[in-house]
């Protein structure tokens, strides 16, 4: 069973979720974006970016299909659910 701490005041910080496979959950108090990873160490590391990206930094993906070729998916292969809802 997972168990939480949390290293949190007014509503701000990270709560850290111990989950049962050994990997550590870290989760931003104030976003509720979450990212995990081994250590705590490395699930803030990750945390860290995914509240970049949740904060719009990053770059744009201008080529869709090179970018799923790029990650090791095939375009040909997904089917094509339209616009996204917030377009």
């Amino acid at each position: 069973m997972a168990g939480a701490t949390r290293d949190a005041h007014d509503g701000e910080g990270v709560e850290f979720i111990h989950e049962d496979d050994g990997s550590i959950t870290a989760k931003d108090i104030e976003t509720g974006v979450a990212s995990f990873g081994d250590t705590k160490a490395e699930a803030l590391r990750m945390l860290a970016e995914a509240i970049e990206l949740h904060e719009g930094g990053g770059e744009p993906i201008d080529d869709e299909e090179a970018f799923l070729k790029e990650i090791g998916i095939d375009p040909d292969e997904i089917e094509d659910a339209g616009e996204p809802p917030w377009e």
